[in-house]
């Protein structure tokens, strides 16, 4: 299974919490819902060329909203937070 990073890494997450924790060297990521931990793995390393130490993965639930008297349900969607080697950094989010 060779796909592209940017099929599995949907998208960075930049929060405060986030901010916090790559001080410990750990990033967030959306990630296809479809995708597991190894192809995660591969795709940061591929396309950040850093050494990823682990990955941990949860699915966020939609939540449901209300707009008037109609209600409908956000999106599901699945998040990755990937630890890197010490010394390892993404400059991607650097300077946010």
């Amino acid at each position: 299974m060779d796909s592209h990073p940017l099929e599995i890494l949907r998208r960075p997450i930049i929060t405060e919490k986030v901010a916090l924790a790559q001080e410990a060297g750990k990033y967030a990521f959306e990630v296809a819902s479809s995708s597991n931990k190894i192809e995660i793995k591969r795709a940061v390393e591929e396309a950040f060329k850093v050494k990823v130490l682990s990955v941990n993965v949860m699915n966020v639930k939609g939540k449901s909203k209300r707009s008037g008297t109609r209600v409908f349900t956000t999106r599901k969607w699945k998040k990755a937070i990937v630890t890197l080697a010490e010394g390892d950094r993404i400059e991607v989010f650097e300077g946010i």
